[in-house]
């Protein structure tokens, strides 16, 4: 009678338990990182009789977790793939709005101010129209400062994000190592906790929102979290924290995430940190708007220096020469250009006053890129162009022979000086960013219109005794003021095709329309003046080449400043094409950058469904197991009613 009773109340506990997790389930179905729970039975050992075991009936062996590790483990990672993707492509969807198109973008502002010169050079002592061209220059410079000022708003705004990010990482792994304390402390029931395993779960993967982790499961039921590769983040119930660095040059657009040690922070290789928003926005802020503001800074500085050039080769209204339409790039007689930053453990010489510098040798040939400078020997070194990774050797990149003496390089454009000839140490690094502060810095340095330089230094007169059809198509200055000796040059025609030059003696050259006439000095091009003919001339024909004596009639200069909206000056491009270009490579990153986050997402949907078929509560899976367990413990209950029926019924007939 008892062994009936027995088992009627251990079937009616089973089942009250079993009754209560469905029930649980329920409750948790839409709380975040539950898990399905689940009741496991064992039967009783029997009871040895004469006629055999006689079962015992039903004990619960404990209360299961379902749970997969492997589609956990791959939820989680493919949510932070998702979480780097997505925070990047928003950061890039901004930094395209500030290039903006139309007639209010920069590109528009570049392409009226070059305009603006075709009335000057078609009325030179037009005030009203010189007056235009100083305002169109002057808007310009506004332009190009006003979106450096919204690239540095942008960078603002993700640092910002950073330090709350950083934030929120260290209290996450504070939280998981605490639950990991608590887990510890349950080994020696015997019995999983199953809250705390989903609630270190959950944890696990919010911090994997922020930057991705490895983890290892420990003999004690703690779990180990990596970040970067290899650097612990939780170890049982101690965590580290992070912070947000610069980087080795100190460079405070460039950051990188830190662990620290000892209280000192061990700077993490930002391609091992894998996804999450921080690394996400670590490679927007140090390679997407670090390129944006190098394609802007180009754009700037070699737009404001071709312009300045071009207008020191022209005469203003009073005959003096052209100065700067823009605030000059440049500064010094060695023509450096700031910025630049030492790695933080160069042992060399190059420090203080023989910093090295950066300057410009030809803005047509300038590369959106910084340049990290690694020295080999004192006089060895490396450049590395971070845009593409390209390696250049000392032997690479000499300096021309038209080179100041302390120019120890040549490579894009760019000049690299040693001001103090210092001698480097090997191992010296050093980070040149020519473009970073371009367009926060250029305003226009103009004020009166009588000081456009409109007109051309030089003029070429056509004997007045020719009598073939030579043309003058173009005379154009190369420096200004004019050697004396590149003036009164006459140009003698001995026929059709050759002539000899007074400056040369009795040597014949060949003439081919419409190619250039330079005059050059000590072999060295594009010097002083530059003339182009058309037509076929007669034997005896004559040009001279002399100093323009009526700056106030001429607008050569006014027509060279026009005619540089063709010259090639972005990657072959012209000049009225560099923002196009831009806004082109902005463009491209982000569409490409899209379409890696939309990928990242349905990899992260599918991983997190097939998680979720697993773990996730069903409804009305667990409405029949309700049904069933109710069945089975009303069933349980008329077995201890029988029970209880019978041995009254013998107490009863043994008190007769």
């Amino acid at each position: 009678m008892g062994s009936l009773l027995n088992v009627g109340a251990r079937a009616l506990q089973a089942n009250q338990v079993a009754l209560q997790t469905a029930g649980n389930n329920i409750a948790n179905v839409n709380v975040v990182g539950y898990s399905r729970q689940k009741v496991v039975l064992e039967t009783v050992p029997g009871q040895f009789s004469a006629s055999g075991y006689v079962g015992q009936g039903v004990n619960v062996q404990t209360i299961q977790r379902n749970f997969s590790e492997f589609l956990t483990r791959q939820s989680t990672l493919a949510s932070s793939t998702h979480a780097a993707d997505a925070t990047r492509v928003d950061k890039l969807r901004q930094l395209e709005g500030v290039f903006g198109g139309g007639t209010q973008g920069l590109g528009a502002s570049i392409s009226d101010m070059l305009n603006a010169f075709s009335d000057v050079a078609n009325a030179p002592t037009d005030m009203t129209a010189r007056t235009v061209v100083l305002t169109r220059v002057d808007e310009t410079a506004a332009r190009m400062r006003a979106t450096s000022q919204q690239l540095d708003d942008l960078q603002t705004g993700v640092a910002q994000e950073l330090s709350q990010k950083v934030t929120t990482i260290n209290s996450l792994a504070s939280s998981i190592a605490a639950v990991n304390e608590e887990i510890s402390r349950t080994q020696g029931s015997g019995q999983p906790p199953n809250d705390l395993l989903d609630r270190r779960d959950q944890l696990i993967k919010e911090l994997n929102q922020y930057v991705q982790t490895s983890s290892v499961m420990a003999d004690d039921g703690t779990i180990g979290l990596y970040i970067g590769g290899s650097q612990e983040l939780v170890l049982g119930n101690i965590a580290s924290k992070v912070a947000i660095v610069s980087d080795d040059f100190g460079d405070s657009r460039s950051s990188k995430l830190a662990v620290i040690r000892a209280g000192t922070p061990l700077a993490l290789d930002e391609n091992m940190l894998g996804g999450g928003e921080v690394s996400g926005l670590l490679r927007f802020q140090n390679t997407d708007l670090n390129e944006a503001r190098n394609l802007l800074g180009r754009l700037t500085l070699a737009t404001t220096t071709v312009m300045n050039d071009q207008h020191k080769l022209g005469l203003d209204l009073d005959g003096n020469v052209g100065g700067n339409l823009f605030s000059p790039t440049v500064m010094g007689p060695s023509n450096v250009m700031e910025p630049k930053a030492p790695a933080v453990l160069n042992t060399g010489g190059m420090t203080g006053a023989n910093m090295l510098t950066l300057g410009v040798s030809d803005a047509t040939k300038l590369v959106a890129s910084d340049y990290e400078m690694q020295f080999t020997g004192a006089g060895t070194f490396t450049i590395i162009r971070r845009s593409d990774g390209a390696t250049f050797t000392d032997a690479q990149v000499p300096p021309s022979a038209s080179a100041a003496p302390d120019v120890i390089a040549e490579i894009d454009g760019l000049q690299i000086h040693n001001p103090g000839f210092a001698a480097a140490a090997p191992g010296d690094r050093f980070l040149f960013k020519p473009f970073s502060t371009s367009a926060s810095n250029v305003a226009s340095v103009f004020s009166t219109p009588r000081a456009l330089a409109v007109a051309s230094p030089v003029s070429a007169t056509m004997g007045a005794a020719n009598t073939g059809s030579l043309q003058q198509v173009s005379v154009s200055a190369r420096s200004n003021p004019l050697a004396p000796a590149a003036l009164g040059v006459v140009l003698t025609f001995t026929g059709a095709n050759s002539y000899t030059r007074s400056d040369q003696g009795a040597t014949v050259f060949t003439y081919t329309p419409g190619q250039a006439i330079e005059y050059t000095v000590a072999g060295l091009p594009l010097t002083d003046w530059s003339l182009t003919l058309q037509g076929t001339p007669k034997a005896g024909d004559t040009l001279t080449v002399n100093a323009n004596l009526y700056p106030t009639l001429s607008a050569g200069n006014a027509a060279a400043m026009m005619n540089l909206r063709d010259v090639a000056t972005f990657d072959g491009a012209a000049l009225t094409d560099g923002y196009a270009g831009l806004i082109s490579q902005v463009g491209i990153r982000t569409q490409s950058a899209d379409y890696a986050s939309k990928v990242s997402s349905s990899i992260a949907t599918n991983v997190e469904r097939d998680r979720a078929g697993v773990s996730g509560v069903n409804l009305d899976e667990e409405a029949a197991s309700l049904l069933q367990y109710q069945q089975a413990y009303q069933a349980s209950a008329k077995m201890i009613q029988i029970a209880q029926s019978i041995f009254d019924t013998l107490i009863q007939n043994l008190s007769r």
